[in-house]
């Protein structure tokens, strides 16, 4: 069946109105089923995420500093490079970039692309859940 018979044949039913009424209820209860409810963000597991990602350069937590990558500790809404202690891309300095939920998200799911020429090589996390998780974590270290 191509889509054009597909939608001939769902507008002869729906003048129908039992026809209407069943395919509400199906709509409703495959987006019921279908669509997970977004769970809150799981802050253990992204400490775990942390350690085993981010935790070979980056560091968070009251004696954390810059190294290899800058610490991470009060990140929200911070400038992007702008800790003194850790020589950032020019790219960077000049993304003009503020960390926030969405930010992060996008950086930490493709780093190259939010900041072209940034220092960080890292492929990215692109599970959604997971980078929610670890940005909750992030933001528990003020």
């Amino acid at each position: 069946m191509t889509a054009r018979s597909a939608f001939l044949f769902l507008s002869a039913r729906l003048s129908e109105p039992a026809a209407c009424v069943r395919i509400g209820a199906l709509t409703f209860a495959l987006a019921t089923v279908a669509a997970p409810a977004f769970a809150a963000p799981d802050i253990e597991a992204g400490k775990a995420l942390f350690a085993s990602r981010c935790a070979s350069c980056h560091a968070i937590g009251p004696m954390a500093t810059s190294g290899f990558g800058p610490q991470l500790n009060g990140l929200a809404n911070r400038r992007a490079g702008s800790l003194t202690d850790f020589a950032y891309s020019k790219e960077m300095k000049q993304s003009g970039i503020v960390w926030n939920e969405k930010t992060l998200a996008a950086f930490i799911a493709n780093p190259g692309k939010t900041v072209p020429g940034t220092k960080m090589r890292f492929w990215g996390i692109g599970n959604e859940r997971k980078v929610a998780d670890l940005i909750a974590y992030l933001y528990t270290f003020k």
